[in-house]
């Protein structure tokens, strides 16, 4: 059994639980924009996509992409503005857990800014919350994972990438991380745990006292886990 050092988090849907938001501010603005969409298409469509790859599929629909992309941006950072609220459990696994963290996101730094940076689990981790603007390739590549391990110090294979989306999971397993997969309270989507399995998950969570006890039981020694 591998021992991990360091865990590396997704933010949307893994921290905070703004998924259902921002899928939300992108069909509100695609419907806006003459083309109908509910928040369940637009969560198939877009959940765990980088800004480029959704910009790319708002030009193939024929939609003005920047300005789309923009607008929900907008929405969503007034919903932000209101309230930012933490995935359950977040707040005891980051002060229960002893070894190094961060953030490693496909979301644009100005997202991540109006949202976890705003939240109090912030400063847990110490200035290691990463964009997909600061790598050459956003997930499904595994160069977010790479980047925020070399940032911390710690070797790929002492590290556990946990994502809520295929997307991250395929980046976190390219890189030889340990892979879990989280499906948290507002994530309905039919079928969506053997999809993560089939992308290379090595685990399947849903809660974090889950992903804590998987910590406790099969990574860490005690010392890195209190």
């Amino acid at each position: 059994m591998r021992q991990i050092k360091a865990v590396l988090f997704d933010c949307d849907g893994v921290l905070i639980d703004s998924e259902p938001m921002g899928c939300t501010a992108l069909a509100e603005t695609v419907t806006a924009h003459g083309r109908q969409m509910d928040r369940e298409e637009a969560t198939r469509i877009f959940s765990g996509n980088s800004a480029a790859a959704s910009k790319a599929w708002l030009q193939a629909a024929g939609l003005a992409a920047e300005e789309v992309f923009d607008e929900a941006d907008a929405r969503l950072f007034a919903m932000f503005d209101a309230h930012v609220p933490l995935v359950p459990g977040i707040e005891k696994l980051l002060q229960d857990f002893k070894g190094k963290i961060a953030v490693c996101s496909n979301s644009l730094i100005r997202r991540l800014e109006r949202s976890i940076c705003k939240t109090t689990i912030a400063a847990r981790f110490n200035g290691h919350i990463y964009s997909a603007e600061h790598v050459a390739r956003p997930k499904p590549a595994p160069d977010l994972a790479v980047f925020a391990a070399a940032r911390l110090g710690v070797a790929l294979t002492d590290s556990l990438f946990i994502d809520d989306n295929v997307q991250g999971i395929q980046c976190g397993k390219a890189a030889g991380c340990l892979t879990v997969g989280f499906i948290g309270p507002s994530d309905h989507r039919p079928g969506h745990a053997e999809r993560l399995l089939a992308a290379g998950a090595d685990h399947v969570v849903y809660t974090m006292e889950e992903l804590g006890e998987l910590l406790r039981s099969a990574c860490l020694t005690e010392t890195e886990m209190s």
